[in-house]
């Protein structure tokens, strides 16, 4: 069985997150989606909408997905990849060259991120329209 690892925020889901992970699965057979914390969010200076536990129900129900785990630090790539015999780490190319030391372990695919969308994109034209 052939195991892909991405990770993420994954915060008002939108059709750039169900892209990253439909062709994350067709790289392998089970995808394991590593979910910011929101203690880990706050340290990264970031404040998801949902919380942990809400985005993870809401991946969990998407067919992509296998199996949603905590990200809580930085560092924990190596031992994930490790603990869940991991094969192929992918992430948006936003984070390119940022995780080649991976590269080691498994290998490292960097998508293209969907074009006109984001988390950010969202919730600036939602703040246009509540301000504007």
């Amino acid at each position: 069985m052939k195991k892909i690892i991405t990770y993420g925020t994954f915060d008002l889901l939108h059709t750039g997150h169900i892209n990253i992970l439909r062709r994350a699965k067709e790289y392998g057979d089970y995808l394991v989606v590593a979910v910011s914390t929101d203690e880990f969010n706050a340290i990264k200076g970031k404040e998801a909408y949902y919380s942990y536990e809400q985005r993870k129900a809401i991946l969990e129900a998407i067919r992509y997905v296998d199996e949603v785990i905590p990200e809580q630090n930085w560092d924990q790539k190596v031992d994930d990849v490790k603990k869940h015999n991991i094969d192929v780490f992918v992430m948006g190319d936003d984070w390119e060259g940022k995780f080649d030391y991976l590269k080691k372990y498994c290998d490292v695919i960097y998508f293209p991120r969907t074009v006109g969308i984001s988390t950010t994109k969202i919730k600036d034209d939602l703040n246009k329209t509540k301000h504007g």
